[in-house]
């Protein structure tokens, strides 16, 4: 065999050492395994608390209306947190601290995922440990929870740990350090000779064929990562659309009114609408459509309540227990009343208050069924989903309206506002009152219960107080000076009623304003001023007096812990 042939038969052999053309050895150093980048452990954990969701979730869903483990999850934190958190969250999102909440659990579990993935990537048993716990939590949440049950809890429990710990393992397997085959070096040379030089000490021979590579790896981890992305949403998608079949809707549009109850409610709304007050344009309706009333409560999904398995109960200090259904209290609704309700968070000029027209059956007429013993001195009620509230028993025979409701102007109620039934009380805030989708009314006394609100720092008592604000001009406004401008808004004291509302412009007299219709004095009263302003800023103030002549006080304090008080006001520029 020639010198050539026997060359083209040697192994390929990395080479420690060149000699340069000067004679000299030159050092050449293997080439090593290379690792993935940093964040692929993170990503790897972020996706496998997303699986772990969404397993979850989807789980879950069979067995609605038992929530999945981020509803179950937020609940307990709705229950549980202080008031000072609740507060907090209502400052800083308002009307969106529900799914703010819900938002910021679901980040919160995915920000641990980030967690448990880079300590996996260290120490897999450890990390995978984070996804057990994580399902733990999931489970005891979701067995507490009103609408949970024990199957429910496990079953959901586990698919999210073996999705997640599946989703991780698997995720970090792609992320392993590749190793980076050497390329064939060439050859060393001698600089005299030009011949090979031969080292004994050689590495050993190199697989060109290997189809291991960087690239490869990097390919293969995106691509797993892209599909189990697609495939989380898709098992979000899902279990939305499972719980969805078990909406109430149908139902509660195959309710039938009573139609003596219907014509009054209908004569009620149309009388609503005319007269030169209700038609001032940007003022608020006499009556607010159902659409457009205010929302506040701790549900973070409405409960869907079906009608024909449902039932009220009144237990406690009673001489016999009265259980309801709700096609009994259907029958029985023929209570008609126009009742503005109120949120004590309800800042000074704001938007939580509403009007509405309300149909049910008296709720004294209840009580005197069940007998009340002298010393029940509270009603506790309690809604489907474990929140109560509760208000001194001698306010459901002092006069003033109260009710348990099936129908909201003229239609039974919306899901959002407590279908199939609640409490409506005139004259109360809703936190003591207003229980939607009321499951229970208990008899007790004051110091024996307490309702949610009350441990987190509100009062006990909570009568609404005298309010009125200014709907147009809104702050900020230009209006035309010389020319006339409607001042105009909404006054309410329920229970005592609207006597005067009065509007001071700048630092001058307080003129009285037209009060417009009067649905009687549960209800809130519109009113309206004609001024004629005169060029550059002023500010409007508005104040009203009820039919006791009592007038609502300047003395600027916030809701907590039992309402707002002080006047509304608006600054204008006439130009």
């Amino acid at each position: 065999m020639t010198m050539e042939a026997s060359r083209r038969h040697q192994p390929i052999v990395a080479r420690p050492q060149d000699k340069t053309m000067t004679g000299q050895i030159t050092q050449q150093t293997p080439d090593t395994a290379t690792s993935s980048p940093r964040w692929y452990p993170a990503v790897a954990g972020v996706l496998a608390a997303g699986a772990a969701l969404a397993a979850g979730e989807l789980l879950a869903s069979f067995f609605s209306p038992s929530p999945g483990p981020v509803i179950a999850v937020a609940n307990r934190v709705i229950e549980y947190a202080p008031g000072w958190f609740v507060e907090l969250g209502k400052s800083l999102f308002g009307l969106a601290d529900k799914p703010a909440l819900i938002v910021g659990t679901i980040l919160t579990t995915l920000l641990l995922g980030v967690v448990f993935g880079l300590v996996a990537a260290r120490n897999f048993m450890v990390g995978a440990a984070g996804f057990v716990a994580f399902g733990v939590l999931g489970l005891a949440a979701t067995a507490v929870d009103p609408f949970g049950t024990a199957l429910a809890a496990i079953i959901s429990s586990l698919a999210a740990v073996v999705a997640g710990i599946t989703v991780l393992r698997r995720m970090l397997n792609l992320a392993a350090p590749v190793p980076v085959l050497p390329t064939a070096p060439t050859p060393a040379v001698d600089a005299e000779t030009h011949d090979e030089v031969t080292d004994p000490a050689a590495t050993p021979v190199v697989e060109l064929d290997s189809p291991t590579s960087p690239a490869v790896s990097r390919r293969a981890f995106l691509n797993w990562a892209g599909a189990t992305g697609l495939v989380t949403a898709g098992a979000a998608v899902a279990a939305n659309a499972i719980r969805s079949r078990s909406n109430v809707s149908s139902a509660r549009s195959a309710v039938a009114l009573g139609p003596e109850a219907e014509s009054q409610v209908t004569e009620l709304v149309a009388g609503a609408e005319g007269g030169e007050v209700a038609t001032t344009p940007g003022i608020t309706p006499l009556i607010m459509p159902n659409d457009d009333f205010y929302l506040i409560d701790t549900a973070l999904i409405k409960p869907q309540v079906d009608p024909t398995t449902w039932s009220m109960r009144i237990h406690g200090m009673v001489d016999q227990e009265v259980t309801l259904t709700y096609d009994e209290l259907v029958e029985r609704a023929d209570a008609v009343a126009p009742i503005t309700l109120s949120c004590v968070s309800n800042e000074v000029g704001g938007d939580l208050v509403g009007n509405a027209v309300w149909q049910g059956v008296p709720l004294v007429e209840l009580l005197d069924e069940a007998g009340v013993q002298p010393e029940a001195t509270q009603i506790a009620s309690r809604s489907v989903d474990g929140w109560s509230c509760g208000f001194p028993t001698e306010a459901a025979y002092d006069g003033r309206t109260a009710m348990v409701a099936v129908a909201m102007n003229g239609e039974p109620l919306p899901v959002a506002h407590g279908f199939p039934a609640r409490l409506v009380v005139s004259g109360l805030y809703g936190y003591v009152s207003a229980t939607k989708w009321l499951q229970e009314i208990e008899l007790t006394t004051i110091d024996a219960f307490d309702g949610y609100w009350i441990p987190r720092g509100w009062s006990k008592l909570g009568p609404i107080k005298t309010q009125s604000r200014i709907d147009t001009p809104r702050r900020g406004e230009k209006v035309t000076a010389g020319s006339p401008v409607a001042v105009a808004g909404i006054a309410w004291a329920p229970n005592t009623g609207i006597r005067t509302v009065e509007v001071q412009v700048d630092d001058g007299p307080w003129e009285e304003a037209t009060l417009g219709e009067t649905l009687g004095s549960d209800a809130w009263r519109q009113w309206v001023l004609a001024w004629t302003p005169t060029a550059g800023p002023h500010t409007l103030r508005v104040r009203a007096t009820d039919e006791s002549g009592e007038t609502q006080t300047s003395d600027i304090l916030p809701p907590a812990p039992d309402g707002a008080t002080g006047w509304h006001w608006v600054t204008v520029e006439a130009v």
